[in-house]
């Protein structure tokens, strides 16, 4: 009997340690209240991307600073000179988000894009993409960002510059979220696996290209649902899930299934890919770094433009 009842307190323990797990894991978006609740709260730690001089102007107190295209999260590879990729290495990001960002295994990070076009919300969602790479699943964007979060009376903001205590962060690399351009070749061949282009249209359709990729168009076969439809008016604001289900029904991409985003360099993709994993929650969906830059650049079978204007 009482045997019995230790393995029943056991199972109740257990269980309520599984709900407690639950209940702090880290949302992918969180909101404007939210973020009041929980300024200078411990473990949690804010990372603002806006430029040097408007963060010592005004950000979330104890934020910290970040800049997208020099503090390592995207680099040239050096072999064949790609752009923005994620680095081979990956030493050397790992220490800055400890050192220079104040951030450990055990923090909540969250994301502060700018929060007023698309385009800026694709550097917090691919922040958050390397994070889940790196095997950090704490992490979070503000959703509306710092725009958002301004425009709120019972905001506390703060102006100077934050430097971080220095702490270490280990990467536990996840290599089958890592999706290469033979990757895509085999998808595009095999035709089970959908490929997104989540581009603006002209590009989509060969009228307009990245000024480093060689070759107008997407790759056949692709499917197109552009970055700016995922936010309200192209904003810094996510749409609801339900308004995100119909723009998927009407661009043909199954919310279901296996699903490979990409754009020109993995910025716009990486909008995609989060709306599709992270709030429409297929967790299928993965992200071509390289996306069409690479794929041009390295002569991939299959590009084809649906406008030809020479």
């Amino acid at each position: 009997m009482k045997s019995g009842f230790n393995r029943w307190i056991a199972r109740l323990a257990l269980g309520l340690l599984v709900l407690a797990g639950a209940a702090w894991a880290a949302e992918p978006l969180v909101d404007v209240k939210w973020a009041i609740a929980n300024v200078g709260k411990p473990g949690i730690v804010f990372v603002d991307f806006q430029s040097a001089k408007d963060y010592s102007d005004g950000h979330i107190p104890g934020a910290v600073n970040t800049n997208y295209g020099k503090d390592g999260w995207r680099v040239e590879r050096k072999e064949d000179k790609v752009p923005d990729m994620l680095p081979a290495d990956l030493g050397p990001l790992a220490q800055m988000i400890g050192t220079k960002l104040g951030i450990d295994n055990d923090t909540h990070v969250v994301l502060v894009p700018q929060g007023n076009t698309a385009l800026d919300v694709g550097q917090a969602t691919r922040v958050y993409w390397t994070f889940k790479v790196l095997g950090h699943d704490n992490v979070s964007i503000l959703n509306g960002g710092i725009a958002s979060y301004s425009e709120d009376e019972k905001a506390p903001m703060e102006k100077g510059i934050v430097k971080a205590v220095p702490k270490t962060f280990k990467a536990n690399v996840r290599k089958e979220m890592l999706v290469t351009m033979d990757d895509v070749k085999k998808a595009r061949g095999a035709g089970n696996i959908l490929l997104v282009d989540n581009r603006p249209e002209d590009q989509y359709v060969g009228i307009a290209k990245h000024p480093k990729a060689p070759v107008s168009g997407t790759i056949a076969g692709a499917k197109n649902l552009p970055n700016q439809w995922t936010t309200v008016n192209g904003g810094g604001v996510f749409r609801s899930k339900a308004q995100l289900e119909k723009l998927y029904a009407y661009a043909g991409v199954p919310t279901t299934g296996e699903q490979i985003n990409f754009c020109n360099t993995g910025h716009w993709a990486s909008v995609g890919w989060f709306v599709s994993s992270e709030l429409v929650g297929n967790k299928q969906a993965k992200l071509y770094d390289g996306s069409m830059v690479e794929y041009t650049m390295l002569k991939g079978e299959g590009v084809e433009a649906k406008v030809k204007l020479n």
